[in-house]
């Protein structure tokens, strides 16, 4: 059984994933109006990344038999300066949640939740791809502000469509 100040954890915790999946959504509909749909498709593909995160702490809690909460979340940023600003808030929403994964790692191995530190791990993998990824992102769209295309033939290249990772914990759902 998970600890109990692990369960409210990750229940907190699916609220920032669908806030994240959310926030996504209006990067992507940004990249959409302004006739980007590489970057469009980019951040709709990790909107739904997002959403599946929350899916996968919902199928934790539910397999632990604890009680799942779905929170309401906060609307999200939905008008942005330029073309670089939906990607600077990107990475510092990744950096955000990794700090949480992290917090909530620490507590499971505070309570000796073992099965919760082992289900956390994934994430903490996932975090520093994501991170990464949006790092990148975002010195290549400062870089080429000023040359919409050359964003377009770099997502294109290097943010294809990812294979599906064989360790990563169940999708409620799915």
């Amino acid at each position: 059984m998970p600890a109990a100040r692990f369960v409210d954890q990750l229940n907190a915790q699916i609220g920032h994933e669908f806030a994240a999946h959310q926030q996504y959504v209006a990067c992507a509909v940004h990249y959409d109006l302004a006739t980007m749909p590489q970057m469009a498709a980019f951040f709709y593909r990790q909107a739904v990344e997002e959403r599946d995160h929350a899916m996968m702490m919902v199928q934790y809690l539910v397999d632990c038999d604890e009680p799942v909460v779905v929170p309401a979340v906060t609307a999200p940023q939905s008008t942005f300066a330029d073309i670089v600003e939906p990607v600077r808030i990107a990475l510092a929403q990744e950096r955000r949640v990794a700090d949480q994964i992290n917090a909530l790692t620490a507590t499971a191995r505070e309570e000796n939740d073992f099965a919760s530190d082992q289900f956390m791990q994934w994430f903490i993998k996932e975090q520093v791809e994501e991170i990464a990824t949006m790092s990148d992102l975002l010195t290549v769209a400062t870089r080429a502000a000023d040359d919409i295309e050359a964003i377009e033939d770099y997502v294109a290249r290097e943010q294809g469509v990812e294979t599906a990772d064989p360790t990563a914990p169940p999708i409620a759902g799915a």
